[in-house]
């Protein structure tokens, strides 16, 4: 685990997660770059932008979800943005290194889909007629 900074209301930077997880024993570096699109499958109508709101509590959890998935030589780096973010922006970055692909792949899939499934963190779609919806809210 290497991060100091789970959740951010600042712009993401892939190459800071690389070089936060990367040692010279490190033969794989896997990366996630997840972006605001212009459309969900399950609304109708255009997404011109997404408002990502965080539970105070959520840091630790994506700390904890990351210091799980981490193992003695699989080093993780994560950070999800909050706040308004437009199509094409970077809302959550991924980075996992290990001396293996598979395990670099692994981890870095594992993580992101835990903190999707497990964070407290939801989404306002918001569309191009002016409506919107929340997505996360259970």
């Amino acid at each position: 685990m290497t991060n100091a900074e789970f959740v951010s209301s600042t712009p993401l930077c892939l190459e800071a997660h690389v070089t936060a997880v990367a040692t010279d024993a490190d033969g794989a570096v896997a990366t996630f770059i997840g972006r605001v699109r212009n459309h969900d499958p399950s609304v109708d109508g255009v997404v011109t932008a997404l408002e990502y709101s965080a539970h105070p509590d959520a840091p630790a959890v994506i700390e904890r979800i990351v210091r799980e998935v981490s193992q003695a030589n699989v080093r993780i780096s994560l950070t999800h943005r909050i706040g308004l973010l437009h199509v094409g922006d970077t809302a959550i970055i991924a980075a996992a290194a290990a001396p293996h692909r598979a395990e670099a792949f692994e981890a870095c899939r594992e993580v992101v889909e835990r903190v999707k499934a497990e964070a407290p963190i939801w989404k306002l779609e918001i569309l191009a007629d002016g409506s919107h919806t929340w997505v996360g809210i259970t």
